[in-house]
């Protein structure tokens, strides 16, 4: 019997000295939720910037400018003055915003005059960018694709999820930050 349990202990011994093989994970080939919307956000780029090139055709008069930052812009007034905001000035404007159809989701009056510390306060990524391009006087037409703008969220009142919008800006003031004014 004793022969029998040191038998037992010692095939044990052998067998938890082996080194275990390991298990082949189950691979299974998906796209991830992450290149699913990769896929869909790069489509809805391609349709919108479709789009504006069609409104930029149609529009053969006006000479649209491509923004770096991957928006579209024409100047319906051009100022003679120099100066752009700086980081730290308060700006001053108003603005119009429309569909692609070009019919009007907000005007400038009911939004009201508008003020903006230039990079020191929150403001959509497009207008934001566009602002930085205009001088005192200027008025603008921005054609701001939709993740520019409200993206995949809309406002939550009249824009809707992935649209894109003109923007009519007008740039009324700059205030340069070590003014008083």
């Amino acid at each position: 019997m004793k022969t029998k349990i040191v038998l037992f202990f010692a095939i044990g011994m052998l067998i938890s000295c082996m080194n275990p093989q390991p298990r082949k994970p189950v691979s299974i080939k998906t796209v991830s939720e992450d290149e699913t919307s990769i896929l869909l956000n790069k489509s809805i780029i391609k349709n919108e910037e479709a789009v504006f090139k069609a409104l930029m055709a149609k529009d053969s008069l006006t000479a649209y400018i491509a923004s770096p930052n991957g928006f579209w812009y024409t100047y319906n007034v051009k100022s003679t003055n120099l100066q752009l905001p700086e980081v730290g000035d308060k700006i001053l404007y108003t603005f119009d915003v429309f569909n692609v159809e070009n019919n009007l989701i907000y005007g400038a009056q009911e939004i009201g005059l508008q003020s903006y510390v230039v990079d020191k306060q929150e403001l959509l990524e497009g207008l934001r960018n566009g602002l930085k391009l205009m001088h005192e006087g200027d008025v603008v037409t921005f054609l701001f694709p939709s993740h520019k703008v409200y993206g995949y969220a809309g406002d939550q009142n009249k824009i809707g999820i992935n649209q894109s919008l003109i923007y009519k800006v007008q740039l009324i003031k700059i205030n340069k930050k070590n003014e008083s004014n």
